[in-house]
């Protein structure tokens, strides 16, 4: 499955020019626009400048100022050169899925999703230096700025389509394969006062349809698709399809990479 999408993967190099380009066209068509456009993308030389600079203006506060957000955005992308390929990644992710959107300029500026996501990975980035208590600091204000929770120790591929983004929760042991997509308010949680590896572990090429619940330390294999509203409870394996509460099996995807082809019905 890998190989399946390494060409959509490398692509994603060429997000920047994409920002660029669409946010020069937006400047000429909606001139209002113009000083927004040219503060968070066309007065930056390269792609981390100005993520660091729009994701510290959306998650500045009382207690962390959009400079010193920017100072620990700018010191992890330099720590972790991945982070800034995950974040492109995302971006991309975004433009080939999701109908709704045409261009990389927009989930990079407006989409909660992918906001979450990139700050997610800076907490992560922290919590991986021992910076622990910035990291659920952190953690704290991408909740109440975005209505995602996502704890800094799980661990994210890249490609992820958090589609809306809103109210979904994923726990501290909690491990997502690249290239998963995942609508509104689903959970990958535990199941009760357990502690150690307690959280969902999920493949590759997954397809996660809103509102569903995965909890506890379950394997979902490459390729799976749950179904939306599903509660899963039990391991799901590789290409799959599980749906109800409690979720069953109920069919198999018909396309490779489920996450790609975002098609949320049954195939029996």
């Amino acid at each position: 499955m890998a190989n399946t999408n390494s060409n959509k993967q490398a692509d994603s190099v060429c997000v920047w020019t994409a920002i660029q380009e669409a946010a020069a066209e937006r400047v000429r068509s909606e001139p209002t626009l113009a000083s927004f456009l040219h503060a968070t993308v066309l007065n930056h030389e390269h792609f981390a400048a100005a993520a660091s600079f729009h994701l510290a203006g959306k998650l500045s506060s009382e207690s962390l100022s959009s400079m010193q957000l920017r100072d620990i955005i700018d010191v992890a992308f330099r720590g972790d050169g991945s982070i800034v390929d995950a974040i492109q990644a995302d971006i991309f992710a975004v433009r080939e899925r999701d109908p709704a959107v045409n261009c990389c300029l927009v989930p990079f500026l407006y989409l909660k999703g992918v906001h979450a996501l990139a700050s997610y990975r800076i907490a992560n980035w922290l919590w991986r230096m021992d910076r622990t208590f910035l990291a659920l600091h952190l953690q704290n204000r991408i909740s109440e700025a975005f209505n995602v929770d996502i704890h800094p120790a799980a661990k994210i591929g890249k490609g992820i389509l958090m589609d809306h983004g809103t109210a979904v929760v994923i726990g501290e042991t909690a491990v997502v394969g690249d290239n998963v997509s995942m609508l509104h308010e689903v959970t990958l949680g535990g199941t009760g006062k357990v502690g150690g590896d307690r959280h969902p572990k999920v493949g590759e090429g997954v397809l996660i349809g809103a509102g569903a619940k995965i909890l506890g330390n379950v394997r979902i294999g490459d390729g799976a698709k749950i179904g939306a509203g599903s509660v899963v409870l039990t391991d799901v394996p590789s290409r799959c399809t599980f749906a109800g509460v409690p979720a069953e099996m109920v069919g198999r995807p018909k396309a490779e990479v489920p996450s790609m082809e975002m098609n949320h019905g049954i195939d029996i």
